[in-house]
């Protein structure tokens, strides 16, 4: 009797299920694909009101420069929010095989211009990973009424001999590229007129592309400071102490790349812009400001890390962030024991690098990607919406009583 209970409800189910029209069952399947990653995600982590389209660009900045674009898209027909991208790691070792990636937008749907124009949102990635790596974010977010285009920043590493340095600088003035074209075709006749501009922006972003926040907010360098923080670690053997050997020498390198005539002695010049209203680094690299250089910064601030995480330590990146910038709106999320690519693709939607024994470039030790993803959402998207459309609920969303979750380490001040 133990076993027959089971099968004969087994058995119910699969002939409930039969009974099904088709059209039900893809309700269903559309239904999941509009609520967060697992059921229990929280409230705004579940996928907001707008169909998504996504579509390619590319603009002059000294050269071609990608981008992928995400917005409030039409959807009369009912179209299914089925893409796939084109996915890319921008080593020189990697293998020239074709790699996708799963996604829930319409390739090139016209624009919803309904509730236009919305916030522009500027998404940097980690460092030599491309645009597509956050679609999941990305959509959720558009999905919210945000704008979000994604440069390809153009940078190649060798894993043999990394050059870390140059990106540094290049970074920022690619962002810039991307907020002066928009600037441009926002305006009557452009590509994008009626659906963004830049007088809305955030910049939001993974490790190297969390340290673009930072210099896009106006952080500014103190190489003295990083030094005096690479020496402990250094004498202790601490394995943070690779990022010090990969870019403290090359400080001649980078001001000459950045016009300057030599190492200034204390902060450098800033590299940001005053379009930028608030800015969410995630895994941030914040070690290149330290305390003086991250206290320029006075725009809203949420800072995201793993507290494991071991290419951004957390005491590095996130936490100082929060720590030391003179924003009087911040917040700091920190996922316990999470590793740094817990902001990456899953494995479910980029199966590719599970296959060939990359496993970890994909998924976290620790967390569930699916339940970190719908946390990381939801407390993205309240931020925004909080800050950038003034949305009195979601800022409600963010006070430390209303924030409290099962492995997150929250704070937050002007909430």
């Amino acid at each position: 009797m133990s076993y027959r209970k089971p099968l004969v409800l087994t058995l119910l189910l699969l002939f409930a299920l039969a009974l099904l029209p088709t059209s039900a069952l893809a309700q269903d399947d559309m239904a999941a694909a509009s609520s967060g990653y697992r059921p229990d995600a929280p409230a705004y982590g579940v996928r907001g009101p707008h169909a998504v389209g996504a579509r390619s660009l590319e603009i002059d900045a000294d050269g071609p420069l990608a981008l992928t674009m995400w917005y409030p898209a039409l959807n009369d027909a009912g179209a299914e929010e089925a893409i796939t991208y084109d996915y890319e790691v921008k080593f020189a070792e990697m293998v020239d095989v074709p790699v996708t990636i799963a996604g829930h937008a319409i390739s090139d749907a016209p624009y919803e211009l309904a509730e236009t124009p919305y916030p522009l949102v500027v998404l940097s990635p980690g460092l030599a990973l491309g645009s597509t790596t956050y679609a999941w974010m990305a959509e959720h977010l558009a999905s919210y009424g945000f704008v979000v285009v994604s440069p390809e920043h153009r940078e190649v590493i060798s894993m043999a001999a990394p050059e870390l340095w140059q990106p540094p600088i290049h970074r920022p003035q690619e962002v810039i590229a991307v907020l002066d074209y928009v600037e441009v075709q926002a305006e009557a006749g452009g590509d994008l007129e009626g659906l963004t501009n830049t007088e809305t922006v955030a910049v939001i972003g993974h490790s190297y592309g969390g340290y673009t926040t930072l210099a896009m907010a106006g952080a500014r360098y103190d190489f003295a400071a990083f030094e005096e923080l690479c020496a402990p670690a250094r004498e202790a053997g601490d394995e943070s102490a690779w990022l010090c050997d990969a870019l403290l020498p090359f400080a001649p390198d980078m001001a000459e790349l950045a016009g300057l005539d030599g190492v200034p002695e204390g902060l450098w010049p800033s590299m940001g812009d005053e379009r930028v209203d608030a800015i969410v680094p995630m895994a941030g690299d914040a070690f290149f400001f330290n305390e003086a250089g991250l206290a320029e910064i006075t725009v809203p601030v949420m800072a995201i890390g793993g507290t494991a995480d071991t290419g951004t330590p957390y005491m590095w990146g996130t936490y100082p962030t929060y720590e030391d910038v003179s924003s009087e709106t911040k917040v700091r999320v920190g996922l316990e024991n999470g590793e740094h690519m817990i902001f990456g693709s899953s494995c479910e939607a980029l199966p590719f690098f599970a296959e060939i024994g990359f496993y970890s470039f994909c998924s976290d030790p620790v967390w569930d990607m699916d339940r970190a993803h719908d946390l990381i959402n939801h407390f993205t998207t309240a931020f925004l919406l909080a800050e950038l459309k003034d949305d009195a609920g979601a800022a409600a969303a963010l006070a430390p009583d209303a924030a409290q979750f099962v492995g997150v380490d929250y704070d937050a001040q002007g909430f």
